[in-house]
């Protein structure tokens, strides 16, 4: 009993040894963490974001879209303990990756996200949903021919798949991702 009201007390502190960590794995100083973390700390006071705020954080930048089904593959790939929140340390761990990682970290992480399923590949089901929920989050709203989600996803599978399993592996993707600039912005666009 005294572990969980002790960790619901550490969700609101900062550590000087969650400080070390933050500086170790990410590009952010010890200032810059403590400025997060009050941030974070206005935002989610009990020291977690919960995937409805999470939700709500999303459709601020994204207004006239829908952000729901895109941040369910975003929330499962950040909350990494899998406790249906995400604390400061996932979420500062989550930031420095989207800012500041490198481009074949970014890409292995919106691998990882794609990858609902946890099956070490993304098949074309799995695609076509990722490429709808992005659509959904930017308001896209052409969805015939070419921009029909099962039909992009096939075409990148078709393009990125060296093995021709019509699945692909982290590697395929990253690599598809790097070679092919339209694929990129598709899947990733920020990177």
């Amino acid at each position: 009993m005294g572990n969980k009201s002790s960790s619901k007390v550490n969700s609101t502190i900062l550590t000087p040894k969650a400080i070390q960590m933050l500086k170790a794995n990410t590009n952010f100083s010890e200032e810059q963490i403590r400025e997060w973390h009050v941030g974070f700390l206005r935002d989610c006071p009990t020291g977690h974001l919960t995937k409805d705020r999470f939700v709500s954080v999303y459709e601020q930048f994204y207004p006239g879209g829908k952000a729901k089904e895109f941040c369910k593959y975003a929330f499962a790939t950040f909350d990494r303990d899998n406790n249906g929140t995400i604390d400061f340390t996932e979420f500062m761990l989550a930031i420095a990756l989207t800012q500041s990682g490198d481009l074949d970290e970014r890409l292995a992480l919106a691998f990882d996200m794609y990858d609902y399923n946890n099956t070490g590949t993304i098949d074309t089901s799995e695609l076509t949903k990722v490429i709808s929920a992005m659509y959904d989050l930017t308001g896209e709203t052409n969805r015939k021919g070419d921009h029909d989600p099962k039909h992009r996803a096939e075409e990148i599978i078709r393009i990125c798949d060296v093995t021709g399993n019509k699945k692909l592996t982290k590697e395929e993707f990253i690599a598809g991702c790097k070679n092919d600039p339209i694929i990129r912005r598709l899947l990733v666009p920020n990177v």
